[in-house]
């Protein structure tokens, strides 16, 4: 637990670990239950639904599998390492394999790297260095992605675009546990693939291109905003008080300060680990403080929020 806590910080972030439901993690377990039955059913249902309602359906549906990825990463609903990942390979939103995810995103909890070009793999900035040397098309397309719809247009293309620039070049430096775990997730995906193409009304190229990148798009607002640039590592991360229907999807994520400051607090309980304490999760943040994903597309719908580049490294 951190340090900068008081006694009675600590006693009341130990009392929500040693509730019934922390120490069964029931509502993930219900939640983890709920999403594969409720992909197995929406794709063997899509004659009845049809395709556009199937698609409505599945898109929500593949942004909450995203924030149930993350919480197995963070050790629930278990705490075996192996199991969760098991639990949590499933390729239903297909391009990020499950490993690959949980350590680039273990590597961005080093808080005294946070958005640092390079340093934190979640970076949404650039070196001054990397500035330089981009053509007007680059600046303009990072301008772009620094509002809200542009991060939602061209946020998921432009990170597949890097993922698969990274991890080709892993591939062809024979990286041993690249190959693998591209081969493995490969394999599952197109296991998945055939049977959407064997027992649903959805094709293969819309379930990719129609369902699962606009999932990918729609997680992408999330971490829209949810760093910034600044001296103290404390007041680099958000606080959202985001409306029930952001946070069901993003599983309470959108107060992620104490997210990062409690990595370990399973998601139904960080809302009352901040409102048992908003005053001083706001003080800590250095007044991070974002009213919600509206006031984000309001303020910054087609307004850059901050510059591309990183002010100070």
């Amino acid at each position: 637990m951190p340090h900068y806590f008081d006694a009675a910080h600590r006693n009341e972030i130990e009392t929500l670990r040693q509730r019934l439901t922390a120490r069964t993690e029931w509502p993930t377990w219900l939640l983890l239950i709920g999403v594969y039955v409720g992909w197995f059913s929406l794709v063997l249902m899509s004659n009845r639904l049809g395709v556009w309602w199937s698609t409505a359906l599945l898109i929500p549906l593949l942004v909450l599998w995203l924030s149930v990825q993350h919480e197995l990463l963070h050790g629930h609903p278990t705490r075996w390492l192996t199991l969760n990942k098991l639990l949590g390979y499933a390729p239903f939103a297909v391009w990020y394999p499950y490993t690959l995810y949980r350590d680039s995103h273990l590597l961005h909890h080093r808080d005294e790297d946070l958005t640092i070009p390079g340093r934190d793999p979640e970076s949404r900035y650039l070196t001054a260095h990397d500035w330089r040397h981009s053509s007007l098309f680059e600046r303009n397309l990072h301008w772009l992605n620094k509002t809200v719809f542009g991060r939602f247009m061209l946020g998921a293309p432009l990170a597949l675009f890097s993922l698969a620039k990274e991890e080709l070049r892993r591939l062809r430096n024979a990286e041993r546990q690249a190959w693998w775990m591209w081969l493995t997730h490969g394999m599952l995906t197109v296991l998945m693939l055939v049977f959407i193409a064997r027992y649903s009304l959805l094709p293969v190229w819309h379930y990719l291109l129609l369902v699962s990148v606009p999932a990918l798009s729609i997680a992408m607002i999330r971490s829209y905003y949810e760093h910034r640039p600044h001296a103290q590592p404390e007041q680099r991360t958000v606080l959202n008080e985001a409306g029930w229907p952001w946070r069901w999807l993003f599983l309470n994520l959108n107060f992620h300060l104490v997210h990062h400051d409690l990595p370990g607090l399973p998601w139904y309980d960080l809302p009352k680990a901040y409102r048992a304490r908003r005053e001083q999760w706001q003080a800590r943040s250095g007044g991070f403080v974002v009213l919600g994903y509206g006031q984000l597309w309001r303020e910054n719908g087609l307004k850059a929020i901050d510059s591309p580049k990183h002010p100070f490294h």
